[in-house]
């Protein structure tokens, strides 16, 4: 199931018989640890990402979420370095080793940009929505979702390239529901494992027979551009005020006017967040639409007539 790891003396670990010094620590979630380390082999930096599994089935599950990364080999998906189990007491630690992106997220981007009274530019925008457009399509032809679609868990490259990352959250694309008792397990996983204010309206109420697809992730997808377009999600504030973000998705989108955004770009984020998902296009259509929009490469120019 993983290789054997010892954490050996002066603060360096070793992993698949190569070692790695401990620099910093980068984050924390619920059950899950983020260090930096360095590769002693190599000279380069890496994110070492620890999940504490209580029991078998933390242990499933991060294994899981280790799999997902194996299945891509996407310019646009994290890859997984190598991954492994600690013995910690009578628990255990999954250990997953990827690559470290200094620029850090798209939502640091965002923050660091608002903090400047600046925003992105819609050419940025539209590279940007691409590259996850892509990267979330690799994943719905493979017949999986995402599900947790968000700024958080979008990284930057040394290129500026958005990467998705914590691919925890994955499971098959489409999801056939047949009774109440289905559909209410399937909503409590959504609540667990779906960031609320990024969350499509279907997985709020799940009905007793319908089908959840993977055009969850293209709603998610809207509220992530409306955030690059805006500085913010369109739920973020709903949620910070303590009101119900599970009402305000029912309801058609109301899209800010401003003239840094075109009338296509609007139309495409108004397309992605509508609230039918039968109604929602699939990422194939967004590609071909976003493709459209690119920008032109430096150094080409259009003729202007």
């Amino acid at each position: 199931m993983g290789h054997a790891l010892c954490v050996c003396s002066r603060g360096t670990v070793s992993i698949d018989n190569k070692r790695y010094l401990f620099i910093q620590k980068l984050g924390e979630g619920g059950f899950s640890y983020v260090d930096l380390v360095e590769g002693l082999h190599d000279g380069h930096f890496y994110a070492l990402k620890r999940i504490l599994c209580h029991e078998q089935q933390d242990q499933e599950e991060a294994q899981r979420e280790a799999d997902m990364h194996r299945l891509f080999q996407h310019p646009n998906i994290l890859r997984l370095v190598a991954y492994c189990l600690k013995e910690r007491g009578a628990k255990q630690e999954a250990w997953l080793l990827l690559p470290f992106f200094k620029r850090g997220t798209l939502w640091n981007e965002i923050e660091r940009l608002k903090d400047q009274g600046n925003f992105l530019t819609e050419d940025q925008i539209l590279v940007l929505l691409l590259g996850i457009c892509r990267g979330l399509e690799a994943i719905h032809a493979r017949g999986y979702a995402h599900r947790d679609l968000k700024p958080t868990n979008i990284l930057l490259g040394d290129e500026g390239q958005p990467i998705l990352m914590d691919l925890g959250s994955m499971n098959q694309a489409c999801i056939q529901v047949e009774g109440s008792r289905q559909a209410l397990t399937l909503q409590d996983w959504a609540a667990q494992r779906c960031t609320i204010s990024y969350r499509a309206p279907e997985l709020f109420s799940v009905q007793s027979h319908c089908v959840i697809d993977e055009r969850t992730d293209v709603w998610s997808l809207g509220c992530v551009l409306y955030a690059m377009m805006f500085g913010e999600g369109p739920y973020d504030m709903v949620f910070q005020k303590g009101d119900s973000v599970a009402l305000a998705v029912q309801n058609e989108l109301n899209i800010p006017q401003s003239p840094r955004h075109s009338s296509a770009l609007r139309q495409l984020l108004a397309s992605m967040m509508t609230v039918d998902p039968q109604q929602r296009p699939r990422t194939p259509v967004l590609l071909s639409q976003l493709e459209a929009l690119q920008p032109p490469a430096p150094g080409q120019h259009t003729t202007q007539i």
